[in-house]
């Protein structure tokens, strides 16, 4: 690996003062072993000015790196098992909650999801640069809606007939007043329903359950002056099918987006319309294609 191929990566970014570079790390989920930290410390201290800045996207970058030592980094940061990692038109580092490995509001896996997407499709180079969040609940701590690419965990849920004791316990941590007693019983108001779960979750008896447990995907978010929501593309099952309509989100860009343009910019010009009732009719839920 040379010095002049390192320039032109996405992870190696000029700074202000001409003669430094900034080196961004792949760090899918922002997760990092006690081990790697101290490794990058090391790495820091010896090639950078020992510092290391935790970026907006979960990565981590090291400032102030002179360019003879891209090299030497470059090899460090591999052994470390934090290469370098992208910011240019390709996909930059994929951002995750913490997911049902700790927080008690997600609905889904986030972290191994997470690693997944990266496999499949980081810093695949496109005529845009691409964001990619898995959030574990529609909470969404890290704004999935406004990326350009957001995966939300959503469960649906079901009261038990006949066996609710109307305590009003759902009722009480539903943010969306979506649930309400009647004659000693819960209803519940779909229109209302985000499908966050937290219904689900706070029921002392356990009588409420998932009746459908789902990713929502969205594309066509944006962050900055003027942010715009993501358009929902598709509801999906499993970890597998995420991972696949991403890799054909990320295709159909690549086939058909504009350079220098936001995604959210362009969505209708490189047709997305057409491109996502093909994904819902290939992915879309099980129980729709039944119905028809």
């Amino acid at each position: 690996m040379h010095d002049h191929t390192l320039h032109s990566r996405g992870g190696i970014i000029t700074e202000r003062n001409a003669d430094y570079a900034t080196v961004r790390l792949r760090v899918p989920a922002g997760v990092l072993s006690a081990d790697q930290i101290k490794h990058l410390a090391k790495i820091s201290e010896k090639y950078g000015d020992g510092s290391l800045h935790l970026t907006m996207r979960q990565a981590v970058e090291i400032p102030h790196v002179k360019p003879e030592n891209l090299t030497k980094i470059a090899r460090a940061l591999e052994k470390n098992g934090t290469p370098i990692g992208a910011e240019h038109n390709e996909v930059v580092n994929i951002m995750a909650c913490p997911g049902t490995e700790r927080c008690k509001y997600a609905n889904c896996e986030t972290i191994d999801l997470a690693r997944k997407v990266d496999e499949k499709v980081f810093g695949k180079e496109l005529p845009i640069r691409l964001r990619i969040a898995i959030s574990g609940c529609t909470h969404m701590c890290n704004s999935p809606l406004l990326n350009d690419i957001g995966i939300i965990g959503r469960i649906r849920p079901l009261r038990t007939t006949g066996l609710c004791t109307g305590c009003g316990t759902c009722v009480e941590y539903c943010r969306q007043c979506a649930i309400a007693i009647k004659n000693g019983i819960s209803i519940l108001d779909e229109g209302k329903c985000t499908q966050c779960g937290i219904c689900v979750h706070s029921c002392p008896y356990h009588l409420l359950k998932s009746e459908y447990a789902h990713y929502q995907i969205t594309v066509g978010g944006r962050r900055g002056a003027a942010p715009r929501a993501g358009r929902e593309l598709v509801t999906v099952e499993t970890e597998e099918e995420v991972v696949e309509v991403i890799d054909r989100i990320v295709y159909w860009i690549y086939r058909n987006a504009w350079s220098d343009r936001l995604l959210a910019d362009q969505m209708d010009e490189i047709g997305y319309d057409k491109f996502a009732e093909g994904i819902q009719k290939e992915f879309g839920p099980k129980e729709i294609a039944a119905a028809e």
